[in-house]
This record gives C-alpha cells, structure tokens and sequence, in this order.
C-alpha cells in the first residue's frame, strides 16, 4: 500500500484538511494499467470525491463531478470503452470523432509510435488514426444508450463534416437527438482526410473556420466547443472567430503534426505500413509545454475580449498524466482538463490518480474548490520588454535601500555615529 507523505511545508492549511482527507488519500492498490503513477488515488461516487476539496465544475451550464475529460479518440471509441469511462469516475466523455459518412474512413495498423525516455518510459506518441470508422447509426445508438444509463453524467459528442452546411446541421440535429449535453468541433485533426477540407485543414482557415461555426451555432442548442489546431502559426486567431461566432468554449489543443523517427536499421520511418509512413499527431508528455503556451496565449485573448466574463469556457488538452499538470492548465484558466494518450498508456483507472493529485494540490495551498485557483497564474504573463523595465526598477529599488557606506572615503564627521549604526546587523 502506497501512502502519501506530506513535506514539512505543508503547515496550517494542510492540518485544517487533513481530517477531511482521510479518504482522498487512500491508495488503491496499484494495477499494471495505472503503473508508474506516483499521484495517489481516492474513493470517486459517481465521479465525485467524497472528501476533502472539491473537485465538481460548472461550464456552460453543464455539471461535471470533476474536471477531468476523455478526449476524443480511441478511449471514446464505443460504447464499451466509455462506459468504462463513466463508471471509473471520469467527469465527462468525449466520443471519437463522428461523420455521417464512416465508409471513407479506413484506418491501417500499425498507426502508432511510440518515444521513450532514459528510463524506457514513454515521453512522446505518434498516431494517424482517423477518425471513427464505425457506422453513425451504430455510434448514435451507442451514445443513446450511454445516456440512458448515466443521465446525470456529460456525454460531448465530438463531429467532423465537410465544408456542408447540410451536412453539419444533419448530424447536430441527429446528435441532440440521442441527448448529447454538448458538441466538439474537431477544426483540429493534423492527419487523414486533408483532400476533404476536413480537420485541421479546416481550423487553419479562419474564414471557412467562422462561416462553419455560424452553421453549427445556428443549429445547436446545446453548447459548442471548438478543438484547435495547434499546427498555425497564430492560434489565438481562430479561437477569436470561434468565439465571435458564438462558440460556448474553446478547447487545445490537439496534436502536433510530426513524424516519430527513422528506424536506423530498415532504413524506413516509423510507425511503418508495408515500408511506408505518413505524418501523424504527437502527443503526452512531450507536448506539454507547448500545449500551456497556446492555452496560455487562448485564455489571455478570452479574458482580454470579455468573451470569459461572456461565459466562454476554456478545456486544456496535451500530456496530462498527474493531478499537477492539471492544476498547471487549470491555473491558466481552463475549466476542464481532457486526457487521451495517457489514458492509453495507463488506463481507465487513472482518474482516480488524477483527482487524488489535484486534491494533493490544492490542499497544500488551502483551496477549498477548484474557482478558487482557476487563473491564477495568467496576471503572471507579459512581455520581454516589460520584463526589462521591471527588473531595471527592482534593481533600482534594491540600490536605493541598500545600508552601509560604499567605501572609506565615504565618512562624514556629523554623521559619524549614523553611519556606523547603518552597518549594525544586531540591532536592538
């Protein structure tokens, strides 16, 4: 059994919660999917913690038992795999990727990557799987039935079409149909289907980007949240259409185009298809860094625009593995925290990690609820230039409140008996 240690640090606030944690900070024992985990696990009901800080969010009036989300992909595949989902704890299920035509979608294996680390853990991941390839009617009944089973819990439906106004109003109309609570744009894919104006082709195109938009919103009634593209040169610029044309939230980003390696024996790219590859999305720790700038540079636009007091939410995506990374993207503004590869690399029970390290967080710091830090951090941001001026007058400032004499020759008589006790470190 795994426990969890407090550091010496951790003084007043940890001690008013630690009765309240007595559950939060039980650790389950460990299985190969949840391996190498260092975050503790606690008790979820129905995806909500029953002690300690709380975890539950509100965004665009829908209630989540926490933060943490499946991004679209392979763990929202079927109705299986997001059931399992559900009943692990997860706040909210994201499908993969729908279109109303799945017969152009022919995914090949192998399709992934994988980059390790001196360890031999995995730091990086390479994928170019489609979208779902499984039929929309099969996956609508899938998602109806998901709702039938979990009503109070958060099923987003995550949709792609083609450059159709007919085509995205059908398959919203057809989605809220089985009771969907929210849509996700997928502007984002960074493979497959580029010959479709489809994916990130799409979300690189702010005009074609805000005139989709201005087709889904007028259709949705339930809220819309558009996934960028992390493969542009300026993010925050469709993120202000998405926003301007009445996108409910933003969510980045996805993956990064990106080819894994070249394997120095067979002299072929890696992953590799009968000899050949194509460039796929990165992912997992590796991206991380890159993920908080653009949701940094995203949440500060939002704030700047009045569209996060309009009620824009915002979800982080890209290398979440421990409840830290999230309160990172949480501290940037976001509202929720989506994870797809590590839930790959580690499994389903994973969440339960997650919120006991977000718990972790915020009990070191005594917050009581997750508004309470959400950003946190974004003041912290500015530019070089400003940096310079700022550190000028600090230096500036230390200078001036500097005691003592410079040297010798800076001795007055009449003020002899002041500058001696200039230099006194004990005074009484």
């Amino acid at each position: 059994m795994i426990k969890m240690q407090l550091s010496q640090k951790q003084t007043g606030t940890i001690r008013a919660h630690a009765a309240s944690r007595k559950l939060c900070v039980r650790v389950r024992a460990a299985d190969a999917r949840t391996k190498g985990l260092t975050d503790p696990a606690v008790k979820l009901v129905n995806g909500a913690v029953t002690e300690g800080p709380d975890l539950s969010v509100e965004v665009n009036g829908l209630k989540l038992p926490n933060p943490f989300v499946i991004g679209s992909g392979p763990p929202g595949t079927n109705y299986q795999v997001m059931k399992k989902a559900f009943d692990e704890g997860w706040g909210g299920v994201i499908c993969k990727t729908l279109s109303l035509d799945s017969s152009k979608v022919v995914n090949v294996t192998p399709r992934y990557a994988k980059l390790l680390d001196s360890k031999g853990e995995v730091f990086g991941w390479e994928n170019f799987e489609l979208i779902s390839d499984r039929p929309f009617e099969t996956m609508l009944a899938e998602l109806k039935r998901l709702k039938e089973e979990y009503p109070d819990r958060v099923l987003i439906a995550s949709i792609m079409e083609e450059y159709s106004r007919e085509a995205w109003q059908e398959i919203i109309g057809r989605c809220e149909e089985v009771g969907v609570d929210a849509f996700e744009i997928n502007f984002s894919c960074p493979h497959g289907l580029p010959e479709r104006k489809m994916g990130m082709a799409m979300g690189q195109d702010c005009d074609v980007l805000g005139e989709v938009c201005g087709w889904i919103n007028a259709a949705a009634s339930v809220p819309v949240w558009a996934k960028m593209t992390p493969n542009i040169t300026d993010i925050t610029q469709p993120a202000l259409v998405a926003a301007q044309q009445g996108c409910e939230g933003i969510a980045a980003i996805n993956t990064i185009r990106s080819v894994m390696g070249i394997n120095l024996s067979t002299l072929r790219p890696e992953p590799c298809v009968e000899g050949y590859s194509t460039p796929g999305g990165y992912s997992y720790r590796a991206v991380k860094p890159i993920a908080l700038e653009k949701v940094m540079s995203i949440s500060r636009l939002l704030q700047q625009q009045g569209f996060r007091d309009a009620g824009v939410s915002l979800s982080g995506i890209g290398g979440v593995e421990t409840g830290g990374d999230a309160a990172e993207f949480i501290l940037l503004g976001c509202d929720t925290v989506q994870v797809c590869t590590g839930v790959m690399v580690h499994g389903y029970p994973m969440v339960q990690h997650l919120c006991g390290g977000l718990q972790a967080f915020m009990s070191q710091h005594g917050f009581a609820c997750i508004p309470e830090f959400r950003g946190a951090a974004l003041p912290y941001f500015t530019t070089h230039g400003d940096l310079v001026v700022r550190q000028k007058a600090a230096l500036a400032q230390r200078k001036a409140g500097k005691v003592g004499l410079a040297s010798d020759t800076a001795w007055t008589g009449d003020g002899f008996v002041a500058e001696a006790e200039s230099m006194v470190s004990n005074r009484g």
